[in-house]
């Protein structure tokens, strides 16, 4: 065996990733979800019975000792958090108490059961926000535009002060923006190959979203979640800029999805002012170079795969759909 990785957050994209890469390197993999009254382990379908889960919660200390004790993992990936930007404005609180204090609670809860645990934060380019240099590096200042990337930037740098502190190995991985065909249905990227999807197959006329000229750095999650891994595996933790170092707008995006059905954006997408966020965040682009030589990380997945790899598997789920309901 590898070692014990525990994964909060295991029922998101990244989790479910993230625990079959650990499944296939041998690893007892176990997780933590809060109690849910509805079931959420859909993205772990066809290797949960491989994986342990345990209810545990960001915002309750005892219930992360108390798994650190009952677990004992070698390595956490602490995956959890309140990560969908646009809430953050309308629950600032509850996004600070998690994915800010939460990280608190979790390295605490490590430097009091096993120091030697090695964690993995999940940082953000979200703490980029407004851009004070492009491309982003692992030295670029933070400047958030929004409660999440503010929270985010605390998470950031409570680990630094816990690793240089009390000695943890504690790295934070600056993943810039990953999507996936496990990426929720909230998320733009999901919204525009679902939609792409619907009305290719005649049940949905338009798509209606905010800024198509923001920019990002988009990658495959399937890829990142290797970053995560490999910056435990060195000799020194650190903290890292995980991007593919391309550059897309929205619009570009939808460009792609359209053109994979054989459709044309300017025929269906509509501008809801409703979907722009209060401070908006214009342009991300990272440098991995960091990942790249320190950790021997490259991406496999180009924006073209990924985008198209999503309207596909789109297709095939409403297609799905379509005939349960007939």
């Amino acid at each position: 065996m590898s070692g014990t990785a525990l994964i909060t957050g295991i029922t998101g994209q990244d989790g479910a990733y993230l625990a079959q890469l650990l499944l296939e390197q041998g690893y007892q993999v176990h997780g933590m979800m809060r109690r849910s009254s509805t079931e959420t382990l859909g993205r772990l379908a066809g290797f949960q019975d491989d994986i342990t889960i345990h209810q545990g919660d960001l915002l309750d200390q005892l219930s992360l000792v108390r798994l650190l004790e009952e677990v004992k993992p070698t390595e956490l990936y602490n995956l959890a958090a309140q990560s969908f930007v646009p809430t953050s404005w309308s629950q600032p609180i509850l996004t600070g108490e998690t994915t800010g204090l939460g990280v608190t609670r979790v390295l605490e809860a490590i430097r009091q059961v096993d120091p030697s645990i090695r964690m993995y934060q999940a940082s953000s380019s979200e703490m980029f926000g407004k851009v004070q240099q492009t491309p982003q590096t692992e030295t670029t200042p933070f400047y958030p535009r929004s409660p999440y990337g503010v929270a985010k930037v605390y998470g950031y740098w409570i680990t630094v002060n816990y690793r240089e502190s009390y000695d943890l190995f504690a790295s934070n991985g600056i993943l810039f923006n990953h999507e996936s065909p496990l990426r929720g249905l909230e998320f733009v990227t999901r919204k525009i190959t679902d939609g792409v999807a619907r009305i290719k197959l005649g049940v949905q006329d338009k798509l209606l979203l905010g800024n198509l000229e923001a920019k990002r750095d988009w990658g495959f999650a399937g890829d990142f979640v290797r970053a995560m891994w490999l910056m435990l595996q060195t000799d020194e933790p650190g903290d890292y800029v995980v991007a593919t170092g391309e550059q897309h707008s929205v619009r570009e995006f939808c460009e792609i999805a359209f053109g994979t059905v054989d459709l044309n954006l300017e025929d269906y997408v509509g501008i809801d002012p409703r979907f722009y966020r209060p401070a908006e965040v214009e342009t991300l682009l990272g440098d991995p170079s960091k990942a790249r030589h320190e950790l021997g990380w490259e991406p496999q997945v180009t924006f073209e795969q990924l985008v198209t790899m999503m309207v596909e598997e789109d297709i095939k789920r409403v297609e799905r759909e379509i005939k349960l309901g007939s």
